[in-house]
């Protein structure tokens, strides 16, 4: 997904611009890859249409040349990354982005305004990449899963490639279907598929477990079950309670993990990974609930994983699969995104 190769410039930089819904984390680095200057962030106004955001992005860009003291004619590639499936410069799915985003190829558009080659992609496929290159330790794949407000999935290959899919569309993990069961009935995502994991796993999911946890006779009296504040509002607060060791918050998060785990044990016969990393808001989490979660997913993966895919039948002491917190924060993706655009440039 890339536009044409140019001869790489004598101390060039690159720019990874990573739009989000709310705001845009932009980072540049050099020709060996090392971070220059501190990460810029500025609003996205998706929402208002991607010319909007092109002018922020051109305004992120100008930033990050202030910062490390050189000019834009010294950035010789861009690469960016949107919240959004994408197939060569397109995006299919708007996502919570305006609707002028779908059907016009933004990266070919946003080129020509920048007058730059520019790489895109979306933005778990980003971050997969950007937490593989952070660990340059790692000689297999790895699978990166992005729980939040949705659920995000990217696969880089053994060796470094990013597995996109015939076209881009590749590591849906929300979509994995779990055979779990809430009251009898398997719950709907967003778009109202039946037992699909993001049912389970999505902010979406936590509204609704919130409230059949509230009904509960021994929750009657938490802080949270006060009807007059909308379950949207209710559910924010969540992720907090969890991390002060709030009952309730524990329960709902447990069932989470453990349907993640579950799926992840399935991803696991498809892909045999070797390393899962776990990125998203939830890697940002109090240390002590960080353990608790990552745990929990942990046990939901031995629960349903093969066992060739947790244990060596050779070396029964040396885990086939491990999982393991993203390192690269949220920064991650925006590093992703301009590695790509560097490799734009040969």
């Amino acid at each position: 997904m890339a536009t044409t190769k140019r001869t790489r410039k004598k101390n060039s930089f690159y720019a990874g611009l990573d739009i989000g819904g709310s705001t845009i984390k932009a980072m540049l680095v050099d020709g060996a890859g090392e971070q220059v200057g501190k990460i810029v962030e500025v609003r996205s106004l998706a929402s208002q249409g991607h010319r909007k955001t092109f002018g922020q992005l051109k305004k992120a860009l100008k930033s990050l040349c202030k910062n490390a003291k050189i000019t834009e004619a010294d950035v010789a590639a861009i690469g960016m990354d949107v919240p959004a499936p994408c197939s060569n410069g397109v995006i299919w799915d708007k996502a919570n982005m305006a609707s002028d985003w779908l059907g016009v190829n933004v990266r070919d558009t946003f080129a020509k305004v920048i007058k730059k080659p520019v790489y895109m992609t979306n933005d778990c496929n980003a971050a997969a990449f950007g937490e593989y290159l952070l660990r340059p330790w790692t000689t297999s794949g790895l699978l990166y899963a992005a729980p939040g407000t949705g659920l995000g999935g990217g696969l880089v290959l053994a060796g470094g490639m990013v597995f996109e899919g015939a076209n881009g569309l590749a590591m849906e993990l929300g979509d994995i279907t779990i055979p779990f069961r809430e009251g009898g009935k398997m719950p709907v995502d967003a778009s109202g598929r039946e037992g699909a994991l993001e049912a389970w796993v999505s902010l979406v999911a936590l509204r609704r477990q919130l409230a059949l946890q509230l009904k509960k006779k021994k929750y009657a009296k938490h802080p949270l079950n006060d009807p007059k504040i909308p379950i949207e509002e209710r559910a924010f607060k969540v992720r907090n309670y969890a991390e002060g060791g709030d009952a309730l918050a524990l329960e709902i998060f447990g069932i989470q993990a453990r349907a993640l785990g579950y799926a992840l044990g399935d991803a696991a016969s498809l892909f045999d990974p070797g390393l899962i990393v776990i990125g998203g808001g939830m890697a940002e989490t109090k240390p002590h609930f960080r353990d608790w979660y990552i745990e929990s997913i942990r046990s939901g993966f031995r629960e349903r994983a093969e066992k060739c895919y947790q244990f060596s039948p050779l070396e029964p002491e040396r885990a086939t699969t491990t999982i393991e917190w993203a390192i690269g924060g949220d920064a991650a993706a925006a590093y992703g995104a301009a590695m790509k655009g560097r490799e734009l440039v040969v």
